[in-house]
């Protein structure tokens, strides 16, 4: 029998078993046991106290993206294209935090439009605050960081796609957004469907078995998910408030002013896990001496950057777009911080 052992396929199947943020949490949790003893319980217990007391949130925001996609809701999505500029630009910064699309579905969603000759300026509207928002996150911010602080998350998403949107409109006549879509036909990465505007929802899905099939596999796709990445933050927000130094964080991003938020916006690019674990691991970091609006413009650079929405991007428009959507959500994540830190 031939030896597999070092076959592409196992090897491939190890890693993405290393790389599971339960396989993650668990050897950190034994390195803690292994290094530091003393503080393998404080940390377990915390970790599995948060993850308990936010429990009721996952619950909600399963059952909520589950009933979206089963009565086919975000089809509802795609009106908000059609119309005049200024209401699209409206419509899709407010129906971008509210869409329960995966990140491949954005993809051939998008593509559509554009070849449909929808408007940049909403497209970017969109783009801008889809990455931001949703349901479950916004659930899941309240939990960690209390409702001001998602209320203003969720204002800011919004704010951003606004901002975004009408900024490529006044800039429209460029040559930036001169034939911005790249050439290659895009496809989904996951065979979702697309929602399309002349599609229906249905409210009452338990009518249809295929609607109930839907729910029963997004919400347990969803639930395990969310669970996951959870456990994994809320380890992750245990190391923090056991080792790290208050005095660290507040020089770094804490204090007054716009250079703690600056400085937050820019770490928040590369450090941002995603919308799931940031809320948990923020909690840690401003009961370390985070300033509020810090956190607000780490979590919205951070989101705009994370690798779903930034390939959403970079698959279907040219570099200098791409550029224009990062400078954007930079921008933007330092005025929300800005703002907020000033209310």
């Amino acid at each position: 029998m031939a030896d597999t052992s070092l076959s592409p396929r196992p090897m491939r199947a190890a890693w993405g078993w290393l790389q599971s943020p339960w396989t993650l949490g668990a050897l950190i949790l034994l390195v803690v046991a292994l290094l530091d003893g003393a503080n393998f319980w404080p940390v377990l217990t915390f970790a599995a106290a948060a993850l308990l007391s936010t429990s009721k949130y996952i619950l909600f925001a399963v059952t909520l993206l589950a009933y979206l996609k089963a009565t086919g809701a975000e089809a509802l999505v795609a009106r908000a294209f059609v119309g005049r500029e200024t209401r699209m630009i409206f419509f899709a910064a407010l129906l971008g935090g509210l869409a329960p699309f995966c990140s491949c579905e954005v993809i051939p969603f998008i593509a559509g439009l554009l070849a449909l000759g929808a408007p940049l300026a909403a497209v970017m509207a969109f783009w801008l605050s889809s990455p931001l928002i949703d349901p479950p996150t916004l659930l899941i911010t309240a939990a960690a960081l209390g409702w001001p602080f998602a209320i203003a998350k969720a204002i800011s998403a919004v704010a951003l796609g606004l901002f975004g949107g009408f900024v490529v409109k006044a800039l429209r006549g460029s040559e930036l957004f001169a034939q911005p879509l790249k050439n290659e036909p895009i496809k989904s990465c996951c065979g979702c469907g697309t929602p399309k505007a002349e599609q229906q929802p249905n409210w009452r899905f338990w009518q249809e078995a295929e609607r109930r099939d839907t729910f029963r596999k997004q919400f347990v796709e969803n639930a395990l998910f969310l669970l996951k990445w959870l456990a994994f933050a809320y380890v992750l927000e245990a190391l923090l408030v056991t080792y790290v130094r208050p005095e660290w964080i507040a020089s770094l991003v804490g204090g007054e002013g716009v250079v703690p938020i600056a400085t937050a916006a820019l770490v928040g690019m590369p450090a941002y896990l995603n919308s799931y674990v940031a809320p948990p691991l923020l909690a840690g970091l401003m009961s370390q001496g985070m300033s509020a609006g810090a956190a607000l413009a780490f979590m919205v650079a951070g989101a705009v950057s994370s690798i779903p929405a930034m390939a959403a991007v970079w698959s279907l428009v040219k570099p200098r777009v791409f550029a224009t959507y990062l400078a954007l959500g930079i921008s933007g994540a330092i005025l929300s911080g800005v703002v907020f830190q000033m209310v």
